[in-house]
């Protein structure tokens, strides 16, 4: 059931045990917005516990320093609200919080492509972070902004943005980052530990899969393959994969990248990043997936890399055409350049 923000911050007022969930690998605006919503409903006198499938990486630890202990179960802590942001679908939820898939009370995010899982529904894709969604949700709880908060919601906002260079970024996102520098935040620190930090094991990563790429229909679509032996090879982590799906996409004239990562059971995790007026979304919906128009991602538990590729550049190749991107689209599984 869809519900307004308004009626979003009256259930969080009116109640008093929170289980908060992130998403699967999870990325800077689900643990901004987690961390900034937990810090403010235990600054309330509420319950609070944090859950993620996932481990947090290490340059998003900072968010829940002041709330480290939230972050580990307690024994006999029953909430009575469960709050999921950022996820729009249940899959997202992975293996550690399956069990919460049919459980969440209210679910707060900003994919145009929610699948309308949770009992009480407040979705705004216009929204260019689920961060934004919660800066509003806590401003109308009467929450009194500091800067720690306004620290998790920056994170969660520029890590959703690109560091605002993402056509998602408006003007209102730009005057609320103003808004929560004037708080205090510290906004070259974090660009720098989001933007312009990586480990080792994330530098070598990115030296070896750029020789994955391919190029199709005269390099409007760029692929990047990222096989478990590589992920193996150089220790990499989950966390030291963040933004290197944006990779491809950055390549001069490249409408659409696709980063086609191999999971631990076999199958393929597909992200797409585009250009204007490319919809990733569209693409990613044929194939059961979704997201934003410039960010999406979708599955396949079954094929090779190779058949998965074709079937994936020729989705591309159709919404292209669509756009009078393409003269002529090329035959699948027509040679990389």
């Amino acid at each position: 059931m869809k519900i307004t923000l308004n009626e979003a911050a009256r259930q969080c007022q009116e109640k008093d045990k929170f289980l908060v969930l992130s998403h699967r690998a999870p990325d800077g605006d689900t643990l901004g917005s987690a961390a900034a919503l937990c810090t403010a409903l235990r600054r309330m006198g509420k319950q609070v516990r944090f859950a993620c499938s996932d481990e947090i990486g290490k340059k998003y630890e900072d968010l829940f320093s002041e709330i480290q202990e939230l972050t580990k179960p307690e024994e006999g802590f029953t909430p009575e609200w469960i709050v999921s942001v950022d996820i729009a679908d249940v899959v997202l939820f992975g293996d550690g919080l399956a069990a919460y898939a049919d459980k969440v009370d209210l679910c707060i995010d900003h994919h145009r492509s929610n699948g309308d899982f949770a009992k009480y529904s407040y979705v705004n894709s216009a929204a260019a972070a689920t961060g934004e969604i919660i800066y509003d949700l806590l401003r109308l709880m009467n929450v009194e902004m500091d800067r720690k908060i306004a620290a998790c919601l920056y994170t969660a906002i520029s890590t959703d943005t690109g560091c605002f260079k993402y056509a998602n970024a408006t003007s209102r996102t730009l005057r609320i980052a103003a808004d929560l520098m004037e708080l205090g935040v510290d906004a070259a620190d974090i660009n720098r530990r989001m933007f312009d930090t990586m480990t080792r094991a994330r530098l070598e990563l990115e030296r070896r899969v750029l020789d994955q790429l391919d190029y199709f229909y005269e390099g409007r679509c760029v692929t990047m393959e990222i096989p478990r032996s590589i992920l193996e090879e150089t220790g990499a982590k989950g966390s030291d994969l963040d933004g290197i799906t944006s990779l491809p996409r950055q390549i001069e004239g490249a409408f659409v990248g696709v980063t086609i990562r191999e999971r631990k059971d076999g199958g393929y995790k597909l992200s797409l990043r585009g250009q204007p007026p490319v919809d990733c979304s569209a693409i990613c919906e044929e194939f059961g997936g979704g997201g934003h128009k410039g960010a999406a991602g979708c599955t396949f538990d079954r094929g090779t890399s190779q058949e998965i590729k074709e079937t994936i550049v020729a989705a591309v190749g159709r919404h292209l055409k669509a756009l009078d991107l393409l003269e002529e689209q090329p035959m699948e599984g027509s040679e990389s350049q």
